[in-house]
């Protein structure tokens, strides 16, 4: 149980770190892919940059966390950071996006982060 909690924990980190380059150097296909497209050479440029740095953080404090402060700190961390794919659901179907990112991507993405952070409050 302790490598599958480690694994998911470093995994879901490398995938914020991931998703943080792809706003920053690929903006106007993650924009899609996060289901509300944007033109990154528009208004939108700037938060999509945004959507980037914030994204790469969580990735960057989540992997100190479990490095330096152990797992049970950053179970909560996550904890915490589930609230954010759950909002980017709200989010997504308030701005007319797809229902299938809202909850396939979004909502999916909540429950794997709690269920990872469940496996670290057991280890």
């Amino acid at each position: 149980m302790n490598v599958a909690a480690y694994t998911l924990a470093v995994l879901l980190d490398l995938f914020c770190l991931f998703l943080g380059y792809r706003f920053w150097f690929r903006p106007g296909p993650a924009a899609a892919g996060y289901g509300v497209p944007a033109d990154p050479g528009g208004d939108a440029g700037a938060y999509l940059s945004i959507k980037g740095l914030r994204d790469g953080t969580f990735g960057v404090v989540g992997l100190l966390l479990l490095a330096f402060a152990g797992a049970r700190a950053e179970a909560w961390f996550m904890v915490g950071v589930a609230l954010v794919p759950l909002l980017d659901a709200r989010i997504v179907l308030r701005h007319g996006g797809p229902k299938a990112v809202a909850f396939g991507v979004h909502l999916a993405t909540a429950v794997v982060v709690l269920v990872g952070a469940a496996l670290l409050f057991a280890v």
